[in-house]
């Protein structure tokens, strides 16, 4: 019927992968559209305010639960509650606790960034996850405290898009790395340690083709150190992007906390105790106390009493 379009369950205009989300394009018309989103367990994701202030985001859970922190206090959402944003003054992140599917609403068009972006990362991502999977569970949590510190410093909505995908990636060099030494249960060689060290550009190699902004310059820098002491080029100080920096804090904290073949994860509080030695040595002081903050408020660390 002329004026009526008709869809079954798994149609849709388009659909695109982006990471851990899939996207299907519903509905289009009169610069809106309609999209089935779909977030695995475990990831995160955020709103941030729009460049024009009248645009209304619309999400309505038709599956799963998800929890983010309004107001200083968390909130779980769950099947049948939405949310929705317009005038927007700050990001706000959402925790995926299950499988979810969401039906997303928009009054400006979104899709198309979605579709211009992720198409070519998506095949990436993929072969990292195939070589190791530990490099993906890493990223993924990596990504989530970015995020939360990207929120407590306000950056604005271009500087978190980079810093989110920045940090989702940061070690996509290591595809280049071979098997036998990314997965080696002893202690690496000088000779090994040093084709590691590559990843960082390698990163960056693999990266800069595919977005614009700062993502790839954030991944070649995210192993610089404050004291010149970090890898590629010894980067000091103000040389060094403030995403960098923070991925470094995360990344380190995550990869002392996380169990490899080789040895046991460390307890939180004995990593945090690590950063803070090196405070303002090798890390920005002000971001490591905005990364303890963080994990007090979501548990991780009780606070010092």
């Amino acid at each position: 019927m002329r004026g009526l379009s008709l869809g079954k369950d798994g149609d849709g205009i388009e659909q695109e992968q982006q990471g851990s989300s899939n996207f299907l394009l519903l509905a289009r018309g009169d610069g809106s559209e309609v999209i089935l989103q779909t977030i695995e367990k475990g990831k995160v994701f955020y709103v941030y305010p729009s460049e024009d202030a009248e645009t209304l985001e619309f999400f309505y859970i038709l599956e799963g639960e998800c929890t983010s922190n309004v107001d200083e206090k968390s909130v779980v959402l769950k099947r049948g509650d939405y949310f929705y944003s317009q005038q927007l003054q700050d990001s706000v992140f959402f925790n995926v606790l299950t499988d979810i599917k969401m039906l997303w609403y928009t009054t400006k068009p979104a899709f198309h960034l979605i579709s211009s972006m992720i198409g070519k990362l998506a095949t990436v991502v993929k072969k990292v996850e195939e070589k190791d999977n530990y490099t993906y569970q890493h990223s993924g949590r990596v990504q989530k405290y970015c995020l939360q510190l990207a929120i407590m410093l306000k950056l604005s909505k271009d500087r978190l898009e980079d810093l989110y995908f920045a940090a989702a990636f940061h070690d996509v060099g290591k595809i280049n790395i071979p098997e036998d030494i990314l997965n080696k249960p002893g202690r690496l060689t000088e000779e090994e340690f040093d084709i590691v060290k590559r990843h960082s550009y390698d990163g960056y190699v693999l990266v800069k083709d595919l977005y614009y902004n700062n993502i790839s310059h954030i991944i070649l820098q995210h192993h610089e150190r404050l004291d010149g002491s970090g890898y590629p080029y010894g980067l000091k100080e103000d040389e060094i992007m403030l995403e960098a920096k923070i991925i470094g804090i995360v990344d380190t904290f995550d990869a002392m906390t996380s169990d490899r073949p080789y040895r046991k994860g460390l307890d939180a509080t004995i990593a945090m105790a690590e950063l803070k030695r090196l405070s303002g040595i090798h890390y920005d002081a002000h971001l490591v106390d905005l990364f303890e903050r963080a994990l007090i408020v979501d548990g991780t660390l009780q606070p010092a009493e």
